[in-house]
């Protein structure tokens, strides 16, 4: 079996070492006897959605972002909402996470579109507004994600929307409503770095299980020792006080 991750922005869109998550999910594939290929998505047009199983997006700055946005508004957007449309398993964190929605409004009211995949808006509530930084737990599907969110923008859910966490310590998607990211079909957007999946293994097997079983059918995943991940997911609630 083979996979083809693609890494969207690789350059651009990478803070806190986002990059991780990609290591992660090629480490774990690996590990198990599954062919992997990971792709770097830099600006400019996506001819071969079609042959990608895993997306994933990091975080950047309010410059990277706008650069992103541009690029995944007018080139790459169509595309990817087609490919998602049709099963493709993304994860965006952060900035990504925002450009997946409808649209990051930044601290000087500058609006971002972004190409509406998950049913979400992001807004900044402006200059002198405390940020939204710390560690962070959250509850996803009876299981604890652990991770590091900073963050200025608020994000709010539509009706439509599924958040993807209880936020049970932290700000989460607005610091107001205990969400904690968004999730439609195989989309899910977070605002945890840390990286978040080398700090949380099941969620990596869930990206990993979603995409075998899209691209090959029926798919199972051989545990893996996972000591030291289990270590670092353990650490990383202890720190965060839960």
């Amino acid at each position: 079996m083979k996979l083809v991750i693609g890494h969207l922005y690789p350059r651009l869109m990478n803070m806190y070492a986002d990059r991780g998550n990609v290591i992660c999910l090629e480490q774990r594939c690996r590990w198990r006897g599954i062919d992997v290929e990971v792709r770097s998505l830099s600006p400019g047009p996506l001819h071969n959605a079609a042959e990608l199983d895993l997306l994933l997006v990091g975080g950047g700055q309010d410059r990277e972002q706008l650069l992103a946005s541009r690029d995944l508004v007018e080139t790459k957007g169509p595309v990817l909402r087609d490919a998602m449309r049709d099963g493709l398993v993304a994860l965006a964190v952060c900035g990504g996470y925002q450009l997946f929605g409808e649209y990051y409004r930044d601290h000087t009211g500058v609006e971002l579109r972004g190409i509406e995949v998950l049913p979400a808006h992001t807004a900044h509530p402006g200059e002198g507004t405390q940020r939204c930084i710390g560690n962070i737990v959250t509850t996803w599907k009876g299981r604890k994600l652990v991770g590091f969110e900073n963050h200025g923008g608020r994000t709010y859910l539509h009706d439509t929307a599924a958040a993807l966490a209880t936020v049970e310590n932290g700000f989460g998607n607005n610091g107001e409503d205990r969400t904690e990211g968004a999730q439609w079909r195989n989309v899910y957007g977070t605002y945890l770095h840390g990286s978040l999946l080398p700090k949380n293994p099941a969620f990596a097997d869930h990206l990993i299980l979603q995409a075998l079983q899209r691209r090959h059918g029926a798919a199972l995943l051989p545990p893996l020792d996972d000591a030291v991940e289990a270590s670092a997911h353990e650490r990383a609630l202890k720190i965060a006080g839960r």
